[in-house]
């Protein structure tokens, strides 16, 4: 199996990429991100960074593309302090604009997005409208299987660590309870987790297209 990441240098995405390092069913990992991701490994022989700029257009990036089995999306930003207009360029038109590159070389290919708990076509808050615009868009383009991923709490393991300072507080204050967490299936995942239920997902599918957290950990497990 081959796949790309995007947001490989975030939290989750980081988590995910070592996931497939791990995984002996896949042969060839790209990374597409703004900077190269640093990462140790005994199977890094496998993986290949794609540097690029513009999210918005990846046409020049577009042959490096094709060949794959899956996409794995973790691309993401917190949207506090951001307007709607700014989030929705990041979580939605970078989104389709991969998804629909994507979609053109490899038809047969299989797309998993990290979303949210909490995503509502009509939720009061604006990132989860945002985030159920970008699921829905990428419902309509066809893909052999797209699966919204929804975790809720996740904790960091295996170095994953978060580009935001409150939630880097928050992981640390919470970390002596994860023990205990851990057992709120339903609420709690871990970045291991969310890359083994992607991968799962990729390899032989999902009984649901929309993964709410006690669905990616029961996922991992199988």
């Amino acid at each position: 199996m081959k796949v790309v990441i995007f947001g490989a240098t975030g939290m989750v995405g980081y988590g995910v990429l070592l996931e497939c390092l791990d995984d002996p069913d896949i042969e060839r990992v790209i990374t597409v991100g703004r900077r190269p991701v640093e990462v140790e490994h005994a199977n890094a022989s496998k993986l290949n960074q794609v540097e690029h700029a513009d999210f918005s257009d990846l046409s020049a990036i577009a042959d490096a593309l094709s060949g794959l089995d899956a996409c794995f999306w973790c691309l993401g930003i917190a949207s506090a302090g951001m307007s709607e207009d700014d989030y929705r360029r990041v979580t939605v038109e970078f989104t389709l604009a991969a998804a629909k590159v994507l979609r053109e070389r490899n038809p047969d290919l299989t797309f998993c997005f990290v979303s949210g708990a909490g995503t509502n076509r009509d939720g009061r808050q604006m990132w989860a409208r945002v985030k159920a615009e970008a699921e829905d868009q990428l419902a309509e383009l066809g893909f052999a299987a797209t699966y919204n991923f929804r975790p809720a709490m996740i904790q960091p393991m295996r170095g994953a660590v978060s580009g935001v300072r409150s939630y880097r507080i928050m992981y640390a204050i919470l970390s002596p309870m994860y023990p205990l967490l851990k057992h709120w299936r339903g609420v709690v995942t871990s970045t291991r987790e969310v890359g083994q239920a992607m991968i799962t997902a990729a390899r032989s599918g999902a009984p649901k297209t929309t993964l709410e957290n006690a669905d990616i950990n029961a996922l991992a497990a199988s």
